[in-house]
């Protein structure tokens, strides 16, 4: 019984973490991903500790199953701005603002883009509603799917 039980409770933890998408926080490592699979980037804003869109999105888009079956399509970088200096280290948060700098000049949060390997953006979806819809953010996906 306790095997059993043993491999009820391994199998569930298993199939949990292959629930979870792989999410790079360098960009540059990103880009090389993204050129040698041939898949766009997905470059995610999101200020994970005072964002409250960023925070439903997460819930809503990002660890959502439909969207996690899509993940493999595409190389996930997430570009996080945070306001407690304890979630990043000061050379990461660095990296980040820089990427801010260039790619997110107004600011707004949660932002994602759809870029080719060498940077260049093709899309943009900006904002989350407290409606919680995220057909939006598919139809994102459908779009940018097709760069390369």
């Amino acid at each position: 019984m306790k095997r059993l039980l043993f491999l009820f409770s391994f199998s569930i933890a298993l199939s949990m973490s292959a629930q979870d998408a792989h999410w790079f926080t360098n960009f540059d490592e990103a880009k090389t991903v993204s050129k040698t699979s041939g898949k766009p980037i997905l470059m995610y804003f999101t200020g994970s500790d005072w964002c409250g869109p960023c925070k439903l999105l997460k819930k809503d888009f990002w660890q959502n199953s439909e969207f996690l079956n899509q993940a493999d399509d595409f190389v996930l970088l997430e570009v996080d701005i945070p306001f407690r200096e304890d979630i990043l280290t000061p050379e990461q948060f660095e990296k980040n603002k820089k990427l801010q700098d260039k790619y997110n000049k107004d600011k707004s949060f949660p932002k994602v883009l759809a870029l080719n390997s060498s940077g260049r953006v093709f899309e943009r979806i900006s904002a989350y509603s407290m409606l919680r819809d995220t057909s939006m953010y598919f139809t994102f996906l459908d779009k940018a799917r097709s760069i390369r």
